[in-house]
């Protein structure tokens, strides 16, 4: 399997023009190959589940806590929209199936871009933005050792993010980046309203690292997106998927998977006006801390 490609360029010089496609099919095959063997190795071991707290409910738990804004669920989903036309216009063209992807692909990147100006400004000013970033090494440990053997016991109840998530969501995070980084300075050698190209502004061998750095980056991004679909429709994780549709989980859920000490919610907290603009009025039984 050869992972990059390589041309002559007008010089005579060999220099690097992209990834591979062996590790676009490779990423594919791996992505089937992983979720196919999890939903069996799933099947192998005991069911189990955090219990509820047993007695009385804690004081203060509404019948409804708000995990996520309608702010984070739009982000969400207008992120998700733009990263799965930018797959498929990156890729498909590869397997056979033409068409004229370079707008379609260069907006998507403007959106997708969009979407995490938003959201790290939403995330440091209105949200916990550190929660996500908290090492959590004994729960990382516990989780591991769950995972390797199901007679261990099952990790401590988490806060908002579980250890697994916060680890995906590191991941995302420098694929992303990655991508958007190269994808602008890439976005110079072609015409948009933003400007005209310049195909010069680098040498060749400049261009060919960011090409296989944005190549990496994309198929990369194919393990984590289909990773990510695939746990999110799963029947035991469709809360989430719900809670990403409506905003809210039930107290039997959070009680169930989170720890009220590591995740505080309450009807102190709840919000008492139309908040940001949302033309949602509040309600006192819905409630919880503003960190999604």
């Amino acid at each position: 399997m050869d992972f990059w490609r390589k041309a002559d360029n007008p010089w005579g010089e060999e220099v690097l023009i992209g990834v591979s496609w062996d590790l676009m099919w490779f990423a594919i095959i791996g992505s089937v190959v992983f979720l196919v063997g999890h939903a069996v190795w799933l099947r192998t071991r005991p069911a189990e589940t955090h219990e509820a707290p047993s007695g009385t409910t804690p004081a203060g738990v509404p019948e409804k806590i708000e995990r996520h804004s309608l702010g984070a669920r739009a982000f969400h989903w207008l992120m998700a929209l733009s990263m799965l036309v930018l797959l498929v216009t990156a890729f498909v063209p590869v397997i056979g199936i033409q068409f004229d992807w370079v707008p379609l692909h260069w907006m998507a990147g403007v959106l997708l871009i969009a979407t995490v100006v938003y959201h790290v400004i939403h995330a440091i000013g209105w949200q916990d933005f550190w929660s996500m970033f908290q090492l959590g090494i004994a729960e990382g440990v516990a989780t591991v050792r769950h995972v390797l053997s199901s007679k261990a016991p099952l990790p401590p109840k988490a806060g908002k993010y579980a250890f697994d998530h916060r680890m995906y969501h590191h991941a995302i995070v420098v694929t992303t980046l990655s991508a958007i980084v190269t994808g602008v300075l890439m976005m110079v050698r072609i015409d948009t309203p933003f400007w005209t190209r310049n195909p010069y502004l680098f040498g060749d061998t400049t261009w060919g690292v960011m090409y296989v750095v944005h190549g990496l980056s994309g198929v990369s991004l194919i393990l984590l997106v289909a990773a990510h679909i695939y746990f999110a429709v799963r029947p035991e994780k469709r809360w989430m998927l719900w809670s990403m549709v409506y905003g809210f989980i039930d107290r039997e859920k959070y009680l169930e998977h989170f720890d009220p000490a590591k995740w505080p919610v309450g009807s102190d907290s709840a919000p008492t006006s139309i908040e940001g603009g949302t033309g949602a009025l509040a309600d006192a039984s819905v409630s919880s801390r503003r960190e999604d």
